[in-house]
């Protein structure tokens, strides 16, 4: 039943790694119609990015219950959540594949229900690649949020391009933005800080990262009077949204950095807190950045390429080397793209977020519940396609189970939880460590 003054709004959250989590449980909060109160249910998607306690500890945005589950253990929780255990909003934080193998099992096992959530769905962050694959994957959630003007507008054009109701799209912002904007360059009380955002697959290869790394080493030897940081976002055996087969902390063994540089992990937020020069290839923390007025610089060094996602920046000021860096260069970024990423560096976050609540709170108060769920894909318009994204999670093209789906029948019993444990253990083992030496010995 939809949310009322006097009754939470029960919100589940469904993400498969450290930051999808963040995005889908910050959205969650931030999309909430009103002042109401939010109760979390969070569901971690079992798989090779699921991320660890250390992990959710980083990331620091907490639920009113946390577990993890697959795909079928998670159809079954929607099943089962009934009356006053129903949820008002489901955000499906998932890759697109994800997020179109739950939208047809969730069709499946709501099929005959009067009243289901609102299903909300988008991106963690800038969108470089697959925009079309992705975007037609979460097509048919009542709601896929652009994280900012020019991509609800390159949303619609793409629903509207092959014919797909183009309705959900919502514009609004990334939903971890925030903190205090930039004070200035210190006067003293503290080091100058500059702050390099690494991210785990760009680039993806040794000599890339190599490269970043000496260029990152030669800035702090050039500046001993500056604090020259190296943002990390996993630990080695970890996994994030994307896989990092070559750790900046392996590489720094075989380097000497001087003592002003230093390895940092933490909430991206608290170290922007104390950066002076944020420096990053595309990562989202440039974003973060901008919104906060932080002197921001993404870098072409290795040219301007759409596998490095940089090419997202032209037009943006920020663009520049680090022989430009070292020689003191500072960007000044573009006010209208900025304004058009939703980074609302000049205000206006705080309203980024309001269409989106008045869409839920108008589909939370339709009188007949909300219609059932319509994929822009279908066993009739992507035959070839659609089977295999499903089979990946076990289901099938009708969104039930396969036979010999995991959990599918029952739920696990004790002796059953240890062997999924210990087999959970080893097939990580196998992705996170084994698997990325045996790559790496096969280019020798």
């Amino acid at each position: 039943m939809p949310a009322s003054a006097t009754k939470a709004l029960r919100v589940a959250v469904l993400a498969d790694s450290d930051t999808r989590w963040k995005w889908g449980a910050l959205t969650a909060t931030r999309v909430r119609p009103g002042d109401t109160e939010i109760h979390l249910d969070g569901y971690l998607l079992r798989g090779r990015a699921t991320p660890t306690a250390r992990q959710l500890q980083e990331v620091g945005v907490g639920a009113d219950s946390l577990r993890e589950v697959t795909a079928v253990e998670f159809l079954r929780a929607m099943e089962a959540a009934r009356g006053e255990d129903s949820y008002d909003v489901l955000v499906l934080a998932l890759v697109g594949g994800g997020v179109q193998a739950m939208l047809h099992g969730l069709g499946r096992v709501w099929q005959d229900r009067a009243e289901r959530p609102v299903v909300v769905t988008g991106y963690v962050g800038v969108v470089y690649e697959k925009l079309a694959d992705g975007l037609l994957l979460r097509h048919g959630a009542d709601l896929v949020l652009a994280n900012s003007r020019q991509d609800a507008d390159r949303f619609r054009a793409v629903y509207e391009g092959v014919g797909a109701d183009a309705a959900a799209v919502t514009e609004v912002a990334l939903p971890f933005l925030g903190g205090a904007g930039y004070a200035g360059e210190p006067d003293g009380d503290r080091s100058y800080t500059v702050v390099f955002a690494a991210q785990p697959s760009v680039p993806d290869n040794r000599k890339d990262r190599t490269y970043l790394l000496e260029r990152l080493i030669r800035h702090a030897r050039l500046h001993p009077e500056r604090e020259v940081v190296l943002k990390l976002r996993s630990k080695p055996g970890e996994h994030t949204t994307h896989i990092e087969e070559l750790p900046y902390q392996k590489l720094v063994q075989r380097a000497d950095p001087p003592p002003n540089f230093r390895l940092v992990y933490g909430h991206m937020g608290e170290v922007l807190d104390r950066t002076d020069l944020l420096v990053t290839i595309s990562s989202t923390a440039a974003l973060e950045s901008l919104h906060r007025g932080i002197p921001t610089v993404v870098l072409s060094d290795l040219g301007v390429r759409e596998a490095l996602g940089n090419h997202h920046f032209v037009g943006s000021g920020c663009l520049a080397s680090w022989d430009q860096l070292d020689e003191g260069h500072r960007p000044a970024p573009d006010p209208e793209w900025v304004a058009r990423q939703g980074v609302a560096a000049n205000g206006g976050y705080d309203t980024a977020f309001d269409e989106a609540r008045e869409r839920i709170a108008a589909l939370l108060a339709r009188p007949a519940g909300l219609p059932p769920l319509a994929p822009y894909y279908t066993p009739v318009t992507a035959p070839g396609y659609l089977p295999g994204i499903l089979a990946r999670h076990h289901l099938s093209p009708d969104g039930s189970p396969l036979p010999g789906a995991p959990a599918a029948d029952k739920s696990p019993g004790p002796v059953r939880q240890v062997v999924r444990r210990a087999a959970r253990g080893a097939y990580r083992h196998g992705v996170q460590r084994v698997a990325p030496v045996i790559r790496r010995m096969g280019e020798l």
